[in-house]
């Protein structure tokens, strides 16, 4: 789905900005990544259809991602189907509208309502999800950040599976750093910042990677962890 926030191809200066849009993207994109990395040909094979995995952007698509944010998918949607029936529409003006107690009826922890209500006063007041899909990925990344209780790993599955970035791996993401672990023999779980140097090489392909991994850890740990469902 696309997002009304995260629509289009953007443009900074001359140089196009080029998205994750489909299928074909995510084919491209592993077949770029093989040429680029020899080890990556197995995982591929292994992991068999990568999924594309696109959402609804804007206020509702970042709360979906902190709704599922350390909890279990099964929980995470039995959370966000109550609150989306409660709210009939999860956007600024109903959450606010909402008695604290209310959303924590619906499954949600404190801190959770807290981060939810605080994003909603910023989207009353100022902050506006147009325009991300049109920065850097860094610049983006710093511009949501700033906003309460939104850390990178937040900023980063947002902007790729709402916003299409093409070039971002969340290597914070516990799944993703088990996933190459196994998939490379290594001894130990490489740290976020390891897994950050070792997915530069991926670059400009880096979101493809990622979904890749995801999807590469499903199969090889039978779990499904990928931060958002199927779209």
């Amino acid at each position: 789905m696309r997002s009304a926030a995260c629509q289009g191809r953007g443009l900074r200066g001359d140089e196009e900005l080029s998205r994750i849009d489909s299928l074909k993207d995510i084919a491209e994109g592993l077949a770029q990544l093989t040429r680029i990395d020899e080890r990556l040909v197995p995982v591929v094979a292994l992991a068999g259809d990568v999924p594309l995995r696109r959402h609804q952007g804007g206020y509702e698509g970042l709360a979906s991602i902190i709704v599922a944010q350390q909890v279990s998918k099964a929980a995470a949607d039995s959370i966000w189907k109550r609150l989306s029936d409660k709210l009939q529409e999860v956007g600024p003006q109903s959450v606010l509208a909402a008695d604290e107690e209310e959303l924590r009826l619906c499954g949600l922890s404190r801190p959770k309502v807290r981060t939810l209500r605080r994003l909603a006063e910023s989207c009353v007041a100022d902050f506006r999800f147009e325009g991300l899909e049109d920065l850097p990925a860094e610049e983006a990344i710093v511009k949501m950040t700033a906003l309460h209780g939104v850390g990178r790993w937040t900023a980063e599955v947002y902007l790729l599976f709402c916003c299409g970035h093409r070039d971002i791996f969340p290597a914070g993401d516990i799944a993703l750093q088990n996933a190459v672990r196994h998939a490379f023999a290594a001894a130990e779980r490489p740290s976020e910042k390891e897994l950050r140097g070792i997915a530069e090489a991926w670059s400009p392909w880096r979101g493809v990677a990622a979904r890749l991994f995801w999807r590469y850890y499903a199969v090889t740990a039978k779990r499904d962890v990928i931060p958002l469902g199927d779209s």
